[in-house]
């Protein structure tokens, strides 16, 4: 190396020197040995240790059980070392809480209904292989899109809003989308899936423009939705999509004239039930046959529901203001009361009521305005019948009380005989027909046997017998894996208040008020026990069935939790 001669003499001897030399301060580390000292052997193992590593020799604890998502409850623990639930820290332990796993044994309906009832954080991971064959994950808006229309079918079906919302988690959970929130409406349904935290929420909604009721197809749809969540089934989307079209395709299973006859059949019946002869019997039937050809009248034109009821109200109430000026020996107002039984929307009030008690009260609170609005229907029509029957001179006493003769196997075959007729109204699968004829046979002999051999009041007579209703239909339901609805609805017809209903209209067409407004407030009692005895029935029923992701009842979680504040 040549030196500079400006900085040195210019001699080797002086540059070696000034090469010696550090060039600056930032040249010179702490960190260098001084000369003469000896480097250190380098490490035998490049690798750094953390301070969290185990000692060496110091043995690892193996634990048996596996690890669990920190966010899952822990479960009641059995054996010689097992700790109550309270027992867990608040932290999370060491080795994780066990996994929430949810038996594959309960019907889908419960286990999906119990991972809504869960936020989206402790909801478990799924044990199931996703029905996507595309290695790119879910077709998200075509999994959402058959949700929805799976949903809208049960929906306007009849079907509870719990029970849609449990269907349409159990169409996405099953084709990998986990992260989703189903929200149903009355008219509305909507769901909204988003893969993670950071990623951005996919919502899709339908609306339900038209109601019917066909408990074939709610049947069909409830087979659907169980095939889609069994395990050892394969639905691809285009085979769920292909029995969806078919099943809208499909076509009921009784012709019109066979629902025509079945209504007349159910307003015969239950004139019968109210002490009616066999004379009775026909006139009711065919006030209620009129009524209904007049209701497909006004359908056919457009008219709203409203003015389809008012139009079918008017014919039995007509043919026993009939039957009371031509002085027939007959009952005029078991004709009446039996016309009323085929009117009542026992259908939509038994829905109302379970919505609002499983904490959907948007929903309920429409569904319960629909009732009144068909009741008010059939009031405008009754009441303006009777009201000229009365101008005409007609003979009816709201005073005295319809003579119900003790003949208890007559009015259990004519209570069989209403709910087989109301199981043909309501489209039902012939295989369930017997089944929901029986359910309301078994509801007018416990109705019958507490309220007349036993004394105890109308309302809690009703509330008993529908809660057996409701108890055998779920125990059914569940032993078939289908809707609890066509084993429920045909067996409350019995138990309907078409007497009380009919005893205050004709209060108020007299001008009774205070009178009629009891006789109403009656039927809304009855109607109120019918469907609250319903759903608690569904309840116990539910409480004796092993709960997913839980060792006993006590763990089973409430539909809404806001304990009342």
């Amino acid at each position: 190396m040549v030196g500079d001669p400006k900085r040195s003499g210019g001699t080797p001897e002086a540059d070696a020197q000034e090469d010696r030399k550090p060039q600056s301060d930032e040249a010179h580390s702490a960190f260098t040995p001084p000369e003469g000292v000896p480097l250190p052997p380098p490490p035998e193992e490049e690798h750094p240790t953390s301070e969290f590593a185990v000692p060496s020799g110091l043995a690892q604890e193996h634990h048996a059980e596996p690890e669990g998502s920190a966010f899952a409850p822990p479960r009641s623990q059995t054996g010689t070392h097992a700790r109550p639930q309270s027992a867990y820290p608040a932290f999370t332990p060491p080795h994780g809480i066990p996994m929430v796993r949810l038996t594959k044994e309960t019907p889908w309906q419960d286990r999906m209904r119990t991972m809504l009832r869960m936020p989206i954080a402790d909801r478990p991971v799924p044990e199931r292989a996703e029905k996507v064959e595309d290695e790119t994950g879910p077709a998200v808006p075509r999994v959402l899109d058959l949700t929805l229309r799976i949903g809208e079918l049960l929906l306007a079906g009849g079907e509870g809003a719990e029970d849609v919302e449990a269907a349409m988690f159990g169409v996405a959970h099953a084709y990998g989308l986990d992260r989703c929130e189903p929200t149903v409406t009355f008219t509305l349904l909507s769901v909204t899936y988003q893969p993670s935290l950071v990623d951005d929420p996919v919502t899709a909604s339908r609306t339900v423009r038209r109601r019917g009721t066909d408990y074939t197809r709610l049947a069909a749809v409830f087979r659907l939705v169980d095939d889609i969540c069994a395990d050892d089934v394969e639905i691809s989307l285009e085979e769920a999509y292909r029995r969806l079209a078919e099943i809208r395709r499909n076509r009921h299973p009784y012709p019109g004239w066979a629902l025509t006859l079945a209504g007349g059949a159910l307003a015969g019946a239950a004139s019968t039930l109210v002490g009616g002869t066999w004379l009775v019997f026909l006139a009711a039937a065919a006030g209620a046959m009129l009524g209904d050809r007049l209701a497909w009248l006004a359908s056919g034109r457009g008219l709203p529901e409203f003015y389809q009821f008012v139009a079918a109200a008017m014919p039995p109430a007509a043919m026993g203001i009939a039957l009371s000026l031509a002085h027939a020996e007959v009952q005029a107002s078991a004709v009446i009361t039996g016309g009323l039984f085929a009117l009542i929307p026992g259908r939509a009030l038994v829905a109302g009521v379970q919505d609002g008690l499983t904490g959907y009260y948007i929903t309920a609170s429409a569904r319960l305005l629909e009732v009144a609005y068909l009741v008010v229907g059939i009031v405008c029509g009754v009441l303006t019948v009777l009201y000229g029957g009365v101008r005409l001179g007609a003979r009816l006493n709201p005073e005295e009380a319809l003579d119900v003769p003790n003949r208890p196997v007559t009015q259990i075959l004519a209570a069989m005989l209403l709910a087989l007729a109301f199981a043909i109204l309501l489209q039902q699968e012939r295989h369930t027909v017997l089944m929901a004829t029986l359910n309301g046979g078994v509801a007018w002999l416990i109705y019958g046997a507490l309220a007349v051999e036993v004394g105890v009041n109308q309302v809690a007579s009703t509330t008993v017998a529908a809660g057996l209703v409701g108890l055998f239909g779920q125990l059914l339901s569940r032993y078939r894996y289908a809707s609890a609805l066509p084993y429920v609805t045909a067996a409350i017809g019995p138990l309907l208040p078409g007497s009380a209903i009919y005893f205050g209209l004709l209060n108020l067409a007299q001008g009774g008020l205070d009178s009629g407004l009891a006789s109403l407030t009656k039927a809304a009692a009855l109607a109120l026990a019918i469907a609250i005895g319903v759903n608690l029935g569904g309840e116990i029923a539910r409480l004796a069935i092993k709960i997913p992701g839980a060792a006993d009842a006590s763990a089973r979680r409430a539909a809404k939790r806001t304990r009342g504040f």
